[in-house]
This record gives C-alpha cells, sequence and structure tokens, in this order.
C-alpha cells in the first residue's frame, strides 16, 4: 500500500485557496498510487491558531464536499487538518474523508500550553481502516509521548500517522523520538509537516517516514513543498516535488 505525507505552505486563513490546493495534492498523490494522503496540521486554515474562532468549521460543512467527492472519486483517504467546530468547543481537528464513507473526525487529544487559549482538546482516541491497514492518526505536539502512539497500537493499528506543525527545534526533537517509537511498537510513521510561515514561527518541513524498526526510510527538506511517498510493501519511500498546478 502506497501512503503519502504532504509537506506544505498552507496560506493564512485561506480556506478557498488552500483548498483548491489540497485538491491538486490529493490528485497528485493518487496519481502516484496512493491510497491515503495526509496533511500538515491545520492545514486548510494554516497553524492560525488566533484566527481559528473565525476559521472553524463542522465535520459537515459544505466546504468539505468537494474533498469528500475527490476521494469518492479516486478511492483514496484523506486526512487534513481544520479548526473543528464541536458542541465542546473549537478543536484542532483532522477531518478523515473516506471513499463512499461518512467523513471521520479525529482531534487533538493533548494540547501545548499556548493552545489552550484557543481550542479544547478531543477525547477519543481514533482507529481508521484505509486500504489493507489500520491506522492511528496524531497531531503534533500529543505525537511527542509514546503513550499516544502506544494506545493506538493497542486499538489495532499497524501504522502511526503524524500531521504537525513544527519548528526547527521540534523537527529535531522528532528526528530523535519518532524513530524510537516506531522501532518500541513495531509499526511504520509517516509525518507531514508545514514549511514556510505559520503563526509567530516558521515551519521547518523535514516530513519523513521511518519503517516498523525505526530505520529512515526518506525525509524532505526544511524549504520546499512535496510529498513523501511510502510504500508499505516493500518498505521504502521516496520524495517527490509538488507538481508545479499545486502552487
Amino acid at each position: 500500500m502506497k501512503l503519502c505525507a504532504v509537506q506544505l505552505t498552507s496560506r493564512k486563513g485561506d480556506l478557498q485557496g488552500n483548498l483548491a490546493r489540497h485538491v491538486r495534492c490529493i490528485e497528485q498523490a493518487a496519481a502516484l498510487g496512493a491510497e491515503l494522503v495526509v496533511f500538515p496540521e491545520l492545514s486548510l486554515s494554516g497553524y492560525e491558531p488566533a484566527l481559528a474562532r473565525q476559521l472553524a468549521l463542522p465535520l459537515n460543512a459544505d466546504r468539505l464536499e468537494p474533498l469528500q467527492a475527490l476521494c469518492d472519486r479516486l478511492n483514496i483517504c484523506a486526512a487534513v487538518g481544520l479548526p473543528l467546530l464541536t458542541a465542546d468547543g473549537i478543536q484542532i481537528g483532522m477531518p478523515i474523508l473516506r471513499p463512499g464513507k461518512a467523513p471521520l473526525a479525529y482531534a487533538k487529544q493533548r494540547l501545548h500550553d499556548d493552545e489552550l487559549a484557543f481550542f479544547v482538546a478531543g477525547e477519543q482516541p481514533v482507529v481508521f481502516t484505509a486500504g489493507q491497514l489500520q491506522v492511528g492518526p496524531a497531531i503534533c505536539y500529543e505525537s511527542m509521548f509514546i503513550e499516544h502512539a502506544a494506545q493506538a497500537h493497542v486499538l489495532g493499528a499497524q501504522l502511526y500517522l503524524v500531521s504537525v506543525a513544527k519548528t526547527a527545534q521540534g523537527i529535531r526533537e522528532g528526528n530523535e523520538h519518532y524513530p524510537e517509537v516506531a522501532r518500541t511498537l513495531g509499526i511504520p510513521l509517516l509525518i507531514a509537516n508545514c514549511v514556510g510561515p505559520a503563526d509567530n514561527f516558521i515551519g521547518a518541513g523535514g516530513s519523513a517516514a521511518w519503517d516498523s524498526q525505526g530505520t529512515l526510510l526518506a525525509a524532505l527538506d526544511d524549504r520546499h513543498e512535496g510529498m513523501i511517498v511510502l510504500d508499505t510493501d516493500n518498505s521504502s519511500a521516496m520524495g517527490v516535488a509538488l507538481d508545479s498546478a499545486v502552487g
């Protein structure tokens, strides 16, 4: 099975423009044979906590329908990032769009201190099916605690799927932590990070894939948009440039 992690620069607060770029990325991922594509944290809005209240959407928002229709047509799952409007408040959400099925929502369960003023934490772990794999999603800060991945593994996850918005320091720490997660649990790990301006920092890229022994298979640089394509059938991965049409 092939999976893609998209390393993307989201445009601050531009839901419509970012959605159009997501469409083109999903199309490219499908053309590469992927059955699942994951985007960085809050990819549709950009990682902009101060704008979350005005940009938040419910999971059933009409604005997400083009993505759902695309996933139905291309037979691909897409895990995107969005401030989710829920009965409990605004969450750092990961809408998971699945072909022929209702969308599924995962929300970040462990928030960083500086996110508490803008978001409420999710409470439910999620494991979902993509192709032949059971996938456990994670969003940024919580993925740095192995207990989160271990819980997903107990629930049947065969791959840990991590969506982040990390600085250079955050990526350095992740590059030490994530191989240990993969090695300890015996499952591959795929991470999608943003690149370029986000909130009050610069996204440092470094999207990457590790196999179930914790061996780094491929990683992107800290400046350019692109994709990591992970093939779980032969434990290989490669970096791919985004099509010029995505820009």
